[in-house]
């Protein structure tokens, strides 16, 4: 029997496995990807009896391969806190949905296990952007507050890492710092001696530096527009610079949108923090669009639906 485990790359999702993996070691095939790659459950090649551990992709992305696995007898336990559509009805699936806006996949798992390794939650929704549930979750820890501030920092360079339109944007591929987080499995550690996040961490500031530079394209009555130029860095950058602009300006919205290779744009979203919905409603709209209500994406917006973009964009958040 093979297991797979199947986990967005992003801080959540590889946060969401360490959670797992410490609390029942096994040996798995781990498929992963930046944090746009979630169609990820095509990649299982799976034999029936075996079984797969989803965390943190979409079930409405992933349904067909979901279903097909499924129906080949594939055991499957799935973590997520993304727009899923109607869940399948299948015995050999366990599933743990939870789209509410102040939940990342993190905090199902850390419910999941009743708080057993409670400081990788901690990580992952500081990861998130999710500030407040990350310090209560820290609360019983009782952790200081330079360490809450390594939890912090942790998890926002994890989130930075996996942005970009390809595995070739990102610093470090996911599955290869999953591992390196496995082995060390004290995050404070991590943070003082792996190479690999002081590596990320000043890449992160260095890009957030470039891109508080840029000013904003379009302000309408509830967003601003930010169009962040076509390199590696600002695909990197796009999506916690993102975050920065939802803390700092809690009652608007912003789209956040850089250059493809297909001639048209990749773009993110974030609701505003007052009022965390209605980011994934509008992605949907689109053909590649997906996400949570608080924070979600397109993945490719062709240039001639730009001007449409703005208009939804500035119904969506009046």
């Amino acid at each position: 029997m093979t297991h797979f485990d199947v986990f967005n790359g992003d801080a959540d999702g590889i946060c969401s496995l360490l959670q797992l993996r410490l609390a029942t070691p096994i040996d798995s095939v781990l498929i992963t990807g930046a944090k746009r790659d979630i169609a990820l459950l095509q990649r299982v090649d799976a034999q029936p009896g075996d079984e797969v551990t989803a965390l943190d992709i979409s079930v409405a992305v992933n349904r067909q391969a979901l279903l097909a696995l499924l129906a080949h007898g594939v055991k499957i336990e799935y973590f997520d806190h993304h727009f899923a559509g109607e869940l399948p009805k299948h015995a050999g699936l366990d599933a743990h949905i939870d789209t509410s806006p102040d939940v990342c996949t993190g905090i199902l798992v850390d419910r999941y296990l009743a708080g057993r390794h409670r400081i990788w939650a901690v990580v992952a929704a500081f990861g998130d952007n999710l500030s407040g549930a990350a310090q209560q979750l820290a609360a019983p820890l009782a952790l200081d507050s330079a360490r809450v501030a390594d939890l912090r920092e942790l998890g926002e360079s994890l989130a930075y890492n996996a942005y970009g339109d390809s595995d070739a944007d990102l610093i470090a591929h996911p599955s290869a710092l999953y591992l390196s987080l496995l082995r060390c499995a004290d995050p404070f550690r991590f943070v003082r001696t792996e190479a690999v996040f002081r590596e990320i961490s000043e890449a992160r500031r260095q890009d957030l530096d470039l891109a508080q530079q840029v000013r904003p394209e379009m302000a309408l009555a509830g967003a601003t527009v930010y169009m962040l130029p076509d390199a590696r860095w600002s695909r990197r950058v796009r999506g916690v610079f993102g975050n920065e602009l939802a803390n700092d300006s809690p009652g608007l919205a912003h789209a956040i949108l850089t250059p493809n290779a297909k001639g048209g744009y990749t773009v993110s979203v974030r609701a505003p923090l007052s009022k965390r919905m209605g980011a994934d409603a509008l992605c949907r709209q689109f053909a590649t669009g997906g996400g949570r209500s608080a924070a979600a994406g397109i993945d490719h917006l062709p240039a001639d639906q730009l001007r449409e973009f703005m208009r939804r964009l500035d119904q969506a958040f009046p």
